[in-house]
């Protein structure tokens, strides 16, 4: 798991024993050692998008880059990621 997804997971949680218990269990998925092509693939993947109109965060491209590169898929319920996968060649986890 990307560091940020973990940090946007426990962002919020007011109550400090269900913080610490969702960063207990988050603690069993591994964290990815990124280096400087994933940076530069994100800021590539963010100048594609942009040029087709298409907006978004480099928190999101850091992801999108993260997972290509490592051949994973994405599960988000964020739309973003959809209108991302349009231009880019991500792969996107489809929950039925």
């Amino acid at each position: 798991m990307v560091g940020v997804i973990r940090q946007e997971l426990l962002s919020g949680i007011r109550e400090a024993e269900r913080f610490a218990k969702l960063r207990d269990y988050l603690r069993a998925f591994e964290e990815p050692n990124m280096g400087v092509t994933d940076y530069e693939l994100a800021a590539e993947m963010h100048n594609h998008c942009k040029s087709h109109g298409i907006a978004g965060s480099a928190v999101d491209f850091l992801i999108c880059a993260v997972a290509r590169q490592r051949e994973w898929q994405i599960f988000s319920t964020d739309r973003d990621f959809e209108e991302y996968a349009k231009v880019l060649r991500i792969n996107l986890y489809r929950a039925t």
